[in-house]
């Protein structure tokens, strides 16, 4: 799999793909301490091969390494979330 980017002015991680396409994990600040991940995108010829739990993963572990408390606004990010929540039980 490709490298997760960090386009930080944009704010989203980025998965370069094949035939220019990118897979994406796009996010907005509430305020200084609060993260909101609002959509991920895999392109339909891409989907099924862990490219959005690795974008997920990637902007969780980021934003908790930045102290953040994360909201979820996407159902995929509030899956991952819920998933891990579960294990923790």
């Amino acid at each position: 799999m490709s490298l997760i980017s960090h386009h930080q002015d944009d704010q989203r991680f980025v998965i370069e793909l094949a035939n220019d396409d990118d897979a994406l994990l796009e996010y907005r600040f509430i305020d200084a301490t609060h993260i909101d991940f609002t959509r991920t995108f895999v392109p339909v010829s891409m989907r099924g091969k862990g490219i959005a739990r690795a974008l997920v993963n990637h902007g969780l572990d980021w934003a908790r390494e930045q102290a953040l408390h994360i909201h979820a606004s996407c159902w995929y990010v509030k899956q991952v979330l819920s998933e891990e929540d579960s294990a923790e039980d």
